[in-house]
C-alpha cells in the first residue's frame, strides 16, 4: 500500500500554458536531480486548498524542443517534492473528424513513435519492467474528465478515451504519416506525453492528460485554410479554459481518492537483486526504490 499522506498534485503545462491562474502562495524552487536540470524552476503553491506543483514543460519562455525536454529530471523533481498525482496539459492535433479544434480529449492509450529521448530511469546495472498496459491512470483520468465536462465553456466538447500518437517532432507529420496514424485509429497527435507517462509510471506517479486540440493534422482537406493565427487563438482559448477545470479537479482530489495501481508500480517490477546494483545507480534510483529496498546509504559513494 502506497503512503499518500501529504501527497501533492503536479501539473505540467505544455504549449501556451506557462503558469496556472489561481495558484496562490507561490514559491519557486530550482531542483537539482541525478538526471540533470528540469525544464524550469518548479512553482509550489495552493490551488483550491490543495498543495500543487507546476512546471512549464518547455520552459516558461518555450525554449526547449520536445526532444530537448529533460523528462527524467522533470519527473524526478516532481516526485522529490511529494507529487503522486500528475496532470499533463498539452496541445495536440486532431486525427479524427469528430475531434474539433478547441475540443479536449482525455486519452487512455498511446502509440510511441519517438526515437531520440531517454524513456526510462533504469539501466546502468539495474533492470525493471513496469506494466504499461494502461498507460494513463484510470481513476485520475476519470476525475479529470468529470472536471472538464463541468468546466468547459459552451461550445467546447470533452471526449473520454482515445489513442495519443506521440511523434518525435519538432516538424509536424507528412500527409502520408498523418493518414497512416488515422488508419491505426489514433485520436490525437502530440510530441511529449508518452515519454512523461512511461517515466511517471516508473516513478510511481498516477498520470493523466488533458489533450487540447488546436487544429486538424495535415490529413484534413481544409488544412491549408488553418493559419498560424488560428492555432495561436485556439491555444489561448484552451489555456483560459483550464482554470475552472483544474479548480474542479482539485476539489475532487481534496476528497482523498483511492490509491492508483500506479502508486505501487515497482512492487513486482524490480528484477535485479539490490546487492548487485552499482552504488551510483542505487543512489540515483533511491527516491523510487527505497520503499522496496530500504534507503540507500549515500555516504557509501562519497
Amino acid at each position: 500500500m502506497a503512503d499518500l499522506e501529504g501527497a501533492r498534485v503536479g501539473v505540467i503545462g505544455g504549449s501556451g500554458l506557462y503558469s496556472i491562474p489561481g495558484l496562490s502562495q507561490v514559491e519557486e524552487r530550482a531542483i537539482p536531480t541525478p538526471f540533470g536540470t528540469p525544464s524550469d524552476q518548479l512553482r509550489l503553491g495552493e490551488l483550491e486548498g490543495v498543495e500543487t506543483v507546476f512546471l512549464a514543460r518547455h520552459g516558461r519562455h518555450h525554449q526547449l524542443l520536445p526532444s530537448e525536454v529533460p523528462y527524467r529530471a522533470n519527473i524526478w523533481a516532481m516526485r522529490s517534492l511529494g507529487v503522486r498525482w500528475l496532470i499533463s496539459l498539452s496541445a495536440v492535433g486532431s486525427l479524427q473528424g469528430h475531434l474539433h479544434p478547441r475540443d479536449m480529449v482525455v486519452p487512455d492509450q498511446f502509440i510511441d513513435r519517438t526515437r531520440q529521448r531517454p524513456s526510462s530511469f533504469f539501466g546502468n546495472g539495474c533492470v525493471a519492467h513496469v506494466s504499461l498496459a494502461e498507460p494513463f491512470c484510470p481513476q485520475l483520468s476519470a476525475l479529470l474528465a468529470d472536471a472538464a465536462e463541468r468546466g468547459l465553456p459552451k461550445g467546447q466538447k470533452l471526449h473520454r478515451g482515445g489513442t495519443y500518437l506521440c511523434m518525435e517532432g519538432p516538424a509536424f507529420s507528412t500527409q502520408a504519416e498523418s493518414k497512416l496514424y488515422r488508419s491505426w485509429g489514433c485520436s490525437v497527435i502530440g510530441m511529449t506525453n508518452h515519454t512523461e507517462a512511461r517515466l511517471a509510471r516508473e516513478a510511481e506517479l498516477a498520470y493523466a492528460s488533458l489533450s487540447m486540440v488546436t487544429d486538424f493534422d495535415c490529413w484534413h482537406e481544409d488544412h491549408d485554410a488553418v493559419s498560424v493565427e488560428m492555432v495561436i487563438s485556439n491555444l489561448q482559448a484552451n489555456a483560459s479554459a483550464t482554470e475552472p477545470i483544474l479548480s474542479g479537479l482539485m476539489q475532487q482530489l481534496k476528497q482523498k481518492p483511492p490509491a492508483s495501481t500506479a502508486h505501487t508500480a515497482l512492487a513486482n517490477a524490480l528484477i535485479t537483486p539490490k546487492d548487485q546494483v552499482p552504488a551510483e545507480t542505487r543512489s540515483k534510483l533511491d527516491l523510487f526504490t527505497s520503499p522496496y529496498w530500504g534507503s540507500f546509504d549515500q555516504s557509501s559513494i562519497s
